[in-house]
């Protein structure tokens, strides 16, 4: 393999949590991208990272089979396989890199390492035509963040949450309220329904980038639990309960990215990661940058949750630079 070539093949793997994805990346285009999501996890409330790693260990063959049947492209023709070296959990962590890698020592092929959270990012590489400084607020399940992107492999978090993420918020909410996991998108469903006036909960002010949703969880189980029946109470204000909640946790993170944005002077703002999908979220960064005349970047839907195609992009570049990750090196369950 030489040091320029003409194309470059690269297959990528992502399962740092409960979905099992593989996609294809030809120069720097997505050709296939495939996830496999795992429902067992519904039954308990949430993920169980013992249940999550079996499932990998029996989708990541047909998912990476399926993906290369899609790209039309055969292992013999990859020039590098990536996979998400963390952060995540660790048994889920471990399927996905020692299936890369032992496909990179068959096929006599560099690996390569991705940042989960780095990934979301290039999320927005994808589909558009990415314009740097800009100021990016990752919404997750695990991880609320905000990061100055000064290209595409160049980031810096200047800001993260202080206990639970935004994402946590929405799944605590939910099952406070009896619905069902995962439960973001149940809430933002009923909220569009409902009055987000109707009762007030309250937000955290935290100086310079920082969040913290620990105590809005609290408020709204002692709010419940001053109610004469506190479940005929949920039913009969459902809707305007979860659209007070929504509201609650998306006001700090318009707020904090405003700031960041004018500290740093960027004309380029984003959004990233699974409650990116949040339909009040969306709409309060488009207002935003409209606000300010800012470009505002909001990834496709099928980008927002964990998929291949962002770790996929993460590697594109990191093969133009020659960015390969030693076969010993260790999975990370968490950031340091």
């Amino acid at each position: 393999m030489t040091e320029k070539q003409d194309t470059i093949n690269i297959l990528a793997i992502e399962s740092s949590c409960d979905d099992t994805a593989a996609a294809v990346i030809q120069n720097g285009k997505i050709l296939a991208n495939i996830v496999s999501s795992q429902l067992i996890h519904q039954q308990y409330g949430g993920v169980i990272p013992e249940l999550a790693g079996r499932a990998h260990q029996q989708n990541i063959v047909k998912v990476v089979a399926k993906a290369l049947e899609k790209a039309e492209m055969s292992t013999d023709q990859l020039h590098a396989v990536a996979y998400t070296q963390g952060p995540g959990l660790m048994g889920s962590l471990l399927v996905g890199s020692q299936f890369a890698k032992g496909l990179c020592l068959a096929l006599n092929r560099p690996s390569i390492g991705v940042n989960h959270l780095e990934a979301h990012v290039a999320a927005h590489y994808i589909e558009q035509q990415q314009r740097f400084p800009m100021i990016c607020l990752l919404v997750s399940g695990g991880h609320t963040q905000l990061i100055l992107v000064k290209s595409e492999l160049d980031m810096t978090v200047l800001g993260s949450t202080l206990d639970d993420a935004a994402g946590e918020a929405f799944d605590k909410t939910a099952k406070l309220l009896n619905l069902p996991y995962p439960g973001g998108p149940l809430i933002d469903q009923y909220a569009e329904l409902g009055n987000d006036k109707a009762f007030e909960f309250p937000v955290a002010k935290l100086e310079d980038y920082q969040f913290s949703y620990s105590g809005l969880k609290t408020a709204l189980l002692y709010f419940l639990q001053k109610q004469t029946d506190p479940s005929a109470f949920i039913e009969n204000h459902l809707n305007d309960i979860c659209a007070s909640m929504r509201k609650a946790i998306v006001k700090p993170l318009i707020q904090q990215l405003e700031k960041a944005a004018l500290a740093h002077n960027v004309q380029t703002i984003a959004i990233a990661g699974g409650v990116s999908a949040n339909a009040l979220l969306r709409r309060s960064v488009k207002a935003l940058g409209e606000k300010h005349q800012w470009r505002t970047l909001i990834p496709a839907f099928e980008y927002c949750t964990d998929n291949a195609a962002m770790i996929a992009m993460v590697a594109h570049y990191k093969f133009l630079n020659q960015d390969f990750t030693p076969l010993n090196a260790l999975p990370f369950s968490r950031m340091d």
